[in-house]
């Protein structure tokens, strides 16, 4: 940028040197005009090259081995690119300081080539480090933002340009990428989504995966907010006034599979141990025998007499219809009613209780809730303990406290106070002894998912802010043994409990049907492989209840999933050919599922290593591969292609993988992987499957 020259309209004075140059020779006067504005020239070239130079739209901040972070000054974002390339990793708006500031000539850690810091006064503190990395073939950076004032709310922004990104809160219509999401900014904690149907799901980790081989990990420490804004960026923040720092990992490696095969599924230190496998359906003939699939039980409830009549009935026709295996699963309603019926653990009544179900096996159901007007409640009232086994609010000075009501299936509850020794002592105490008087192989827990102070506006004690309260209880309910069922899942994958999949709508919508396949896949990307799917056709009121079409393509995704389970069985929804293939289908499951998920599940213990894989995990740098939703993985072998949508018998097939070979179970073709079969032909009775 060149500056105008002023124009004085004044006489200049004489002085020696302009009486000196008149003197000159013209050759001479010509010389030295030359030269001046040659001089000229070349300043006006530095200033334009040095104000290039010093205002350029990006600076380094921090440069590792394999990538570094650099300054934008225009839009105030930090840029992650791998190195040497200089590939784009990630970019991150930056929120809550002045974007066009920009950072200083030197920061504060100048001494310490592994960070560095800058101070936007009295805004916040940024500090980036280069952190010891997670597995080799990664870099990681940490990145702490911090408040210099408690109004600031500290926000980041993840880009979706480019990037498909993966992980985080599971959701009710569930979408695989996450870059079809949308959700205001809430709390990332997990919550019943039946009834906060716009909430995050049981289901939830502070791990975002990028396509372009980019991991996010926040720390289990910090409040946060999340945001998705469909196609545009996701956002943590810290929650208003609350003066919080904001603490996230970044790491990056070669691509989207190596990712995710360097982070970890388990806490430093802790082991991963599968559940009861028998569960999944080990073939007849092994020990432990068949426990697959899951019956649920539906009939009347209105007291134990009836409730057992009905299981009896349920068995009879399971076994009319040649379906006598697996198990029945009673509901908290049912339990509670058998419970009340004075089933004490007696001799006699121990060697009565299995013949409720014989031959198959009965699972039962609790939650950590107590109606107000329960005789459990009750009954802890007074043996005075209430204040010490239920969540309380904080107590004033000199105060009492009092239990923490909220609801729960439509009743005011209290909710078992997990940071209590003694209660979480009589709670499972009480589990096991209605366990073995019912006779039950299996117990299921409801509503361990949700913070009750959070719902409330309440302070919570520390060790229970965010999704303290699922963590506890989880590791609390592992002890009961591997026949445990909960229904919610965070830090949690590695404990040997089975994770209830949140209920789907009777139809053909994400919310439904279209869902199930990127619940498999986000369930197994955060480690959590040993699932129950909901009911085959959809346990929630939908648009499609009883459609048997709708059936049997979820019943043809359920048979490569760990457990299948029915709420309405074949012989009520559908014709007599129906019932036949859930035969089939059952046996299939048995015998070609079930062996490769034990397989795989010994991968999951010592490398941690989904069980149920995307497309991109044979194919990590292909684009095509980051998008798909209907397509899955059992291990790195067989590939599963059901047809979702409703009246179609024909879909595309993505095979992944390139130079690799794929086996089309119902043709017997062989075709090549990194490609698209088009228009692949599947009737109402077929499911494609590839075996590579």
């Amino acid at each position: 940028r060149t500056m105008p020259l002023s124009r004085h309209t004044g006489q200049i004075p004489e002085s020696t040197w302009t009486l000196g140059f008149r003197e000159m020779t013209e050759p001479w006067k010509g010389a030295v005009g030359c030269l001046g504005v040659a001089v000229f020239f070349a300043m006006t070239i530095g200033i334009i090259s040095w104000q290039a130079v010093e205002q350029s739209p990006e600076e380094w901040v921090l440069r590792g081995r394999d990538a570094g972070m650099l300054w934008e000054r225009g839009r105030g974002a930090l840029l992650l690119r791998a190195l040497p390339a200089g590939r784009p990793v990630l970019a991150i708006a930056v929120g809550s300081v002045p974007a066009t500031e920009p950072p200083p000539p030197r920061d504060r850690c100048w001494h310490d080539g592994r960070q560095f810091c800058y101070s936007w006064e009295e805004d916040a503190e940024l500090r980036l480090s280069l952190e010891p990395p997670a597995a080799p073939g990664t870099e990681c950076y940490g990145v702490r933002w911090t408040p210099l004032r408690p109004d600031v709310t500290l926000k980041d922004c993840f880009s979706m340009a480019n990037v498909s990104w993966y992980g985080g809160p599971s959701i009710r219509a569930q979408r695989w990428p996450l870059n079809d999401a949308e959700s205001p900014a809430q709390p990332l904690v997990s919550s019943d989504l039946g009834t906060n149907p716009d909430g995050f799901g049981p289901v939830l980790e502070r791990y975002f995966l990028g396509s372009t081989g980019v991991t996010v990990t926040a720390a289990p420490d910090v409040p946060l907010l999340l945001s998705v804004e469909s196609h545009r960026q996701f956002c943590l923040e810290t929650p208003a006034g609350r003066s919080e720092p904001l603490h996230y990992q970044l790491c990056v490696s070669a691509d989207v599979a190596a990712a995710r095969r360097h982070t970890a599924s388990a806490p430093a230190g802790a082991a991963r141990t599968p559940p009861d496998t028998a569960l999944l359906g080990i073939s007849r003939g092994t020990f432990p025998p068949c426990r697959a699939p899951v019956w649920r039980y539906h009939g009347p409830e209105g007291s134990a007499a009836k409730i057992k009549r009905g299981l009896r009935s349920l068995v009879r026709r399971l076994k009319r219809h040649r379906l006598q295996e697996g198990v029945v699963a009673l509901g908290e309603r049912g339990t509670a009613v058998l419970a009340a019926a004075d089933l004490v653990p007696s001799e006699r009544r121990k060697r009565q209780a299995p013949a409720l179900v014989e031959p198959l096996e009965l699972s039962v159901t609790l939650s950590p809730y107590a109606g107000v007007t329960s005789p459990l409640f009750l009954r802890s009232l007074r043996g005075g303990e209430a204040a010490g086994y239920w969540l309380s609010r904080q107590p004033r000075a000199g105060g009492s406290s009092i239990p923490l009501l909220t609801t729960w299936k439509g009743q005011l509850c209290a909710r078992l106070n997990v940071t209590s020794e003694a209660a979480l002592g009589w709670y499972l105490a009480r589990a096991r002894q209605l366990q073995q008087a019912l006779g039950a192989t299996y117990v299921a827990f409801e509503g361990v998912e949700g913070n009750s102070f959070l719902e409330q506006d309440v302070p919570a004690p520390t060790e229970l802010e965010g999704d303290g309260y699922t963590e506890v209880l989880a590791a609390a309910l592992a002890t009961l043994g591997n026949g445990t069922i909960i229904s919610a899942g965070t830090r949690s994958s590695h404990l040997p409990l089975f994770v209830q999949m949140s209920p789907l709508r009777s139809d053909w919508s994400h919310a439904g049907l279209k869902g199930l396949i990127p619940s498999v896949l986000h369930y197994s990307l955060l480690g959590y492989n040993f699932f129950i799917p909901d009911a085959v056709g959809g346990s929630a009121a939908g648009a499609a209840p009883g459609d048997p079409e709708l059936f049997v393509r979820w019943l043809q995704i359920v048979t490569f999933l760990p457990v299948m389970a029915f709420g309405t069985p074949p012989w009520l929804c559908c014709d007599a050919w129906v019932l036949n293939l859930t035969r089939q289908c059952i046996q299939r499951h048995r015998d070609f599922v079930v062996p490769l998920l034990l397989k795989y599940s010994e991968e999951w213990q010592s490398l941690g290593y989904p069980i149920f894989r995307p497309a991109w995990w044979l194919s990590p740098t292909d684009p095509v591969a980051f998008t798909i939703e209907d397509e899955f993985l059992i291990g790195d072998e067989v590939l599963v292609a059901p047809i979702t949508e409703k009246g179609q018998t024909w879909r595309d097939i993505y095979l992944p993988g390139e130079g690799h070979l794929w086996l089309d179970t119902n043709t017997a073709r062989v075709f090549d992987g990194g490609t698209t079969l088009r228009n692949y032909s599947a009737s109402l009775a077929e499911v494609p499957v590839f075996v590579k």
